[in-house]
């Protein structure tokens, strides 16, 4: 059942406000994909910037790890866990063969409030996609502190909390939730594994905008949804309360505390979050829900503009019917798109170049050979890595949507391999310059591809508009054989 609607007015909520909210969000962030804000129970605003649609999974990133912690607190109610387990108890084949005694004392409490004990550096080398167990090569990391005495962001130790339900429910953590929230919230779940068949409970998991401000609703609700207790309201309270400090800026969301798998924030908030602005913000004492997708570089710029924004709109009673407003919100929330390469349709070289394909030496980006082919609607760009040709319908001043299996860093990690969703657009910047975007629409990352001809040669920057690892890369040359 999805959440029920209402105008902003009648939830008090300034739909003026609102507006000024979506037009810097279109105008001043770098990549808005999703809003979605919920008052008093009711959806008030909503709207998705094309390709990205409400019907579509949105990549959540770290903000999977919200969902984690809940299953999590479901085996600790159903007796199955306690927070004093010590995570060695669940894979002693897995230890190590010499035991340090931080390691012996890292317990569960520790994987969720991320204070085991381990360094920044030593989790950052952590191979997620490695063919060996990940709960071994966790339990090999050194644990240079006492475990609670030392704050470190560990997705690894996520994993380790997922692993440890699949260990004692016999199920994998998704599969776990899906009676849990899942299926009482009517979310459809996609959640990543590791080669050992885990969820990776850090990150991987992808559902609808809707699905988190449904998520968002239920912590806000103290695990109530339709009139059932789905979460105790003693986990809701533990986990997004302040387990463990991790900072001391009164400006800074990321250092206001940190719970069970959610961040504090200032204005008497908590959230999940995920990289690139992924978001789910629950404001208790303004009985709210913000759920956000984004792919941008400045995070903090999103969360700024919802206590700029949003937090001044949010009134503590009904205000006066604005259907004016309420139109002009409505529209603007409809017609909103992700940024598309401005030019012309064609370019007096089109002809001349449409189809050629044009050989690049060997390189780190793993391209071999590019062709465009130009159409009077729609053109097509082909990409070829290793002995796969991709071919990607790109539209002109529009958004074409096709699906590839091309992956989102160009196959160099395979971080995205299998077939998706795509979307693309392009346009001739000048007689002999082309820039397509390619939008992988279920995740935050965009490509800029510009093509630059010069007769028989090409050069060729594509290039991701956020990524974990660099967002340039080295310009290649191409030349038609």
């Amino acid at each position: 059942m999805s959440l029920s609607r209402s105008t902003p007015e009648a939830q008090g909520v300034s739909a003026a406000a609102l507006l000024d909210f979506i037009k810097d969000a279109d105008q001043k962030i770098d990549g808005m994909h999703a809003f979605m804000l919920v008052r008093h129970g009711h959806v008030v605003a909503e709207g998705w910037w094309a390709p990205y649609s409400a019907e579509s999974p949105h990549s959540l990133f770290s903000l999977s790890k919200s969902f984690t912690s809940t299953a999590i607190g479901l085996a600790i109610a159903e007796g199955k866990l306690s927070l004093d387990d010590e995570v060695l108890k669940f894979f002693p084949e897995d230890a190590p063969e010499t035991l340090a005694d931080n390691l012996k004392a890292m317990r569960l409490r520790d994987l969720l409030c991320m204070s085991s004990g381990q360094h920044a550096e030593d989790i950052e080398k952590f191979d997620f996609y490695s063919d060996e167990s990940l709960t071994k090569a966790f339990l090999s990391l050194p644990v240079a502190h006492k475990p609670g005495t030392h704050f470190a962001y560990n997705t690894p130790g996520t994993y380790m909390l997922s692993a440890i339900v699949q260990k004692i429910t016999g199920q994998k953590m998704v599969d776990y939730l899906r009676p849990g929230i899942f299926a009482p919230l009517e979310i459809d779940p996609q959640w990543a594994e590791s080669k050992q068949g885990v969820s990776l409970g850090g990150f991987g998991l992808a559902i609808r905008t809707e699905g988190i401000a449904k998520f968002g609703q239920l912590y806000l609700q103290k695990g109530v949804w339709n009139g059932k207790q789905l979460i105790p309201a003693a986990w809701v309270e533990a986990a997004t309360a302040r387990q463990t400090s991790n900072g001391s800026s009164p400006l800074s969301d990321w250092d206001q505390g940190y719970g069970y798998q959610f961040w504090r924030c200032r204005h008497g908030c908590y959230r999940g979050d995920g990289a690139f602005g992924q978001y789910c913000i629950v404001m208790p004492e303004l009985d709210a829900v913000v759920a956000i997708n984004a792919g941008t570089r400045d995070m903090g710029s999103v969360m700024n503009l919802v206590w700029d924004k949003l937090l001044p709109a949010l009134q503590s009673s009904a205000l006066p019917a604005d259907d004016a407003c309420d139109a002009r919100l409505k529209m603007a929330l409809a017609g909103l798109t992700a940024p598309l390469p401005q030019g012309r349709a064609t370019s007096p070289l089109a002809g001349k170049l449409s189809g050629r394909t044009f050989t690049i030496a060997a390189n780190d980006q793993r391209i071999d050979a590019v062709a465009l082919e130009v159409g009077e609607a729609k053109d097509t760009l082909s990409l070829r890595i290793g002995r796969t040709t991709h071919r990607i319908t790109v539209g002109h001043n529009a958004w074409e949507k096709g699906r590839t299996f091309l992956a989102t860093d160009l196959g160099n990690r395979q971080v995205a391999a299998g077939e998706q969703p795509v979307a693309a657009s392009g346009a001739w910047t000048s007689d002999t310059a082309y820039t397509a975007h390619i939008c992988f629409y279920e995740s935050p990352i965009t490509l800029a591809a510009d093509l630059h001809f010069d007769g028989n040669r090409v050069t060729i920057n594509i290039e991701p508009q956020v990524a974990f690892g660099p967002t340039t890369n080295p310009t290649l040359t191409g030349e038609a054989r």
